[in-house]
């Protein structure tokens, strides 16, 4: 049965260690090329998660051999870039990470595929993803309002185009699914990116997994990048996921507000995630950072107290909502700038975070990609957060307790989208 509601009792301190879940991003990629490989992948330590289970789901229905090989590991027998199944209904939820790239995949693969998800999904664009495909000679169909799912993919026409052009200020996915993608047509393909590349830390993610999997891309700068002709995906038989780097940014904030130290294990210096930076824009609110290769630990900074901040957030948007949390904690006004992509997310996460910030107290100013946030002299306590169906909200706003106030979150159970405990891990360091 859905709970309604979790209240959490209010927090003075945190401290402790934890090990983190795998990382999303990681997973959901790692899974999708496994299957598209040369020979069998052992996935260790995926992340356990409603978006994975999407992604698992859909493979098994393209008839992708997979088992679960104990704890967090996971057995895939690649198919060599052909997928058994070549018609085939999907839905895929609220996951972007599995809905973009298979997208990208199916729409080259030769069949006739429908993919669909929840009413927000079908909110998120992705016709920017859809006209660079259609340029290489996908065939897609919107089924309801152009530009959005749900899609219906028909068995493509390739033609010889050698340049692939996409835009890049909207979401990195759609950057991500195209290289993922394109080594199944077996030629050589440069992918132009129009605008702004957002979030380019995950098109690293990408890359680097890519290489991985025996597919080296030359990007030249973030204008664009050079994938080879005659590639195919190899399975390098082992692929370790590492911890989530966003989910880490929940418990290294508490430590930083709540005196610490915090450390969490999973992720560290040697991180391909881009999201470990948000542990230096901690360090430029004041909070004492140190790391190892595998592992972070903050603390609070020795005066106590974060120091305000106007910081451009462009290329760490997710952790970067942890951040709006921290401002209720600065010494002053803060501002988070260069955050549009919040709203095609889970939910308009602009608007969100400033409807619930509002409830603690907070004086919050919200533009079309930022968020101007005064903290309150005292926190309001007993706000019920409204969490948006976004996993998230309901993370974030567990902070607030560390301002020594209850706080109830609605819907608790949203966090399954990518952290199903997250609420017991919280209250192994908020004391």
């Amino acid at each position: 049965m859905k709970t309604e509601f979790l209240d959490l009792p209010p927090v003075s301190t945190a401290r402790g260690t934890l090990r983190l879940p795998g990382s999303k991003s990681i997973s959901n990629r790692a899974l999708l090329l496994a299957a598209l490989a040369e020979g069998d992948t052992l996935l260790h330590d995926l992340l356990s998660s409603d978006d994975v289970d999407r992604m698992l789901d859909a493979l098994r229905t393209l008839s992708v051999d997979w088992q679960h090989a104990g704890g967090d590991d996971y057995r895939v027998r690649g198919t060599g870039g052909h997928f058994p199944v070549r018609k085939a209904d999907l839905f895929l939820g609220n996951a972007g990470t599995a809905f973009r790239p298979l997208t990208a995949v199916l729409a080259l693969m030769g069949g006739e595929y429908r993919l669909h998800g929840v009413p927000r999904m079908h909110e998120r664009p992705i016709g920017d993803l859809v006209d660079a495909l259609r340029q290489v000679g996908a065939r897609i169909d919107y089924e309801g309002n152009e530009g959005y799912p749900p899609l219906r993919i028909h068995a493509a026409r390739l033609n010889d185009a050698a340049v692939v052009r996409v835009r890049g200020d909207v979401s990195s996915q759609f950057l991500t699914g195209l290289l993922m993608a394109l080594p199944l047509t077996g030629r050589a393909v440069r992918i132009e990116v129009e605008g702004e590349l957002i979030s380019k830390p995950y098109v690293d993610i990408t890359l680097a997994l890519m290489r991985q999997f025996g597919v080296a891309a030359e990007r030249q700068g973030w204008q664009a990048i050079e994938l080879p002709a005659n590639a195919r995906y190899v399975s390098p038989g082992d692929c370790y996921v590492e911890g989530d780097a966003s989910s880490a940014s929940y418990f290294l904030a508490a430590g930083a507000i709540g005196g610490g130290p915090v450390r969490v294990e999973g992720v560290g210096r040697d991180s391909v995630q881009g999201d470990v930076a948000f542990a230096q824009a901690l360090e430029q609110l004041g909070a004492r950072i140190t790391m190892g290769p595998n592992w972070i630990e903050a603390q609070a900074p020795e005066s106590g107290r974060l120091s305000a901040f106007d910081l451009d957030l462009n290329h760490i948007p997710d952790a970067a909502m942890t951040l709006a949390i921290c401002a209720l904690f600065a010494d002053g006004p803060s501002r988070l700038r260069n955050i549009a992509s919040w709203r095609v997310k889970e939910t308009d996460r602009i608007s969100a975070m400033a409807t619930e910030l509002r409830k603690l107290g907070a004086i919050v100013e919200e533009g079309a990609d930022y968020l101007a946030i005064t903290p309150p002299a005292a926190l309001t306590p007993h706000a019920a957060i409204g969490t948006y169906d976004d996993h998230r909200m309901a993370m974030c706003f567990s902070l607030a307790t560390l301002g020594g106030v209850p706080v109830r979150i609605m819907d608790p159970g949203c966090v399954a989208k990518t952290f199903p405990d997250y609420f017991a891990r919280w209250a192994e360091v908020a004391a």
